[in-house]
């Protein structure tokens, strides 16, 4: 498997705004993944594990909340991962912008 793909996104909404906002908008986190489809999702105290069904492949991602930053990290099978730019850049800016 290849590296994971990491994003840190900067926030100064606080741990638990954060979390909410995060967690009222997965399903747009989700979209960072071509051809995504189906969403499971479960929190681990403030770290939230998801997995998005992608081309047939099953994509894992994680979210850790932090005070002043979102730690993400997406898991791309060896058949996407021809796409990890493209899904740091919208990691980044779809995370950005749940996070205003």
């Amino acid at each position: 498997m290849a590296d994971p793909v990491v994003v840190d996104i900067p926030h100064k909404l606080g741990r638990d705004v954060a979390r909410a906002r995060i967690a009222g908008g997965v399903s747009k986190i989700a979209e960072i993944v071509p051809g995504g489809g189906h969403v499971e999702q479960r929190w681990e105290g403030d770290t939230l594990h998801f997995t998005v069904s992608a081309m047939g492949q099953q994509v894992a991602s994680r979210l850790q909340v932090f005070d002043n930053r979102v730690h993400a990290e997406v898991d791309l099978p060896p058949m996407l991962a021809l796409f990890a730019s493209k899904v740091r850049e919208k990691l980044a800016e779809k995370g950005t912008k749940l996070l205003k």
